[in-house]
């Protein structure tokens, strides 16, 4: 009963949070909704004995890529005023997106008859020294050890994608040219001035 109750308050906070995610017009606001998404995923991951998931979600998701994100958040420096002209304008296109995905899901559910799984009872508790670890890490690096790897490559493009982006000129700031300077001359920096000796009287 207590497991249920936490669960049922967890996920509120979860809907409530991601709802957060997708209404804030301000990106920090929406990083940080995020961020509380990944902790009450967490917690649920906690409930059904999944300790390993739950603690990579926190370091993985929240000690690194929300960092990742919030600095290219900040980076960007994107013109919030014209995010909250153009929220509106496109609010049609992504409640399209949220039904055609909500029907899709409820689709396989429906063509499966249900999600398999007897809520009537909770899951069966495992010895002391079972080790969730220990399975995950069968199944990565057995059955799906290429969509492992293909996500990786999908993350570091996606890295290289964000340096990218930070490094584009902007007006007003001052860059290095490193071939003007090596081909800089002595006549161009430095001038020589020749000045008659006076007498101290």
């Amino acid at each position: 009963m207590l497991i249920q109750g936490l669960f049922y308050v967890f996920a509120t906070i979860l809907v409530l949070a991601a709802l957060g995610v997708i209404t804030s017009r301000n990106p920090v606001y929406s990083a940080l909704a995020l961020v509380v998404c990944f902790v009450t995923s967490a917690a649920i991951w906690l409930l059904i004995e999944a300790e390993f998931l739950a603690v990579v979600l926190v370091l993985v998701y929240v000690g690194a890529v929300m960092v990742l994100f919030l600095f290219v958040v900040m980076m960007l420096d994107i013109n919030l005023a014209e995010l909250r002209q153009g929220f509106t304008r496109f609010a049609w296109l992504g409640w399209l997106t949220a039904l055609a995905v909500i029907i899709e899901i409820a689709g396989v559910v429906w063509a499966r008859g249900g999600l398999g799984l007897d809520a009537s009872h909770g899951g069966t508790p495992q010895p002391a020294t079972y080790s969730n670890t220990a399975e995950l890490g069968g199944v990565l690096y057995t059955k799906y050890a290429y969509p492992l790897e293909l996500a990786a490559m999908l993350l570091l493009v996606a890295i290289v994608a964000a340096i990218t982006l930070t490094m584009r000129r902007r007006a007003g700031l001052k860059y290095q040219d490193i071939n003007k300077q090596v081909a800089v001359r002595r006549e161009d920096r430095v001038r020589l001035v020749k000045m008659a000796a006076e007498k101290r009287p």
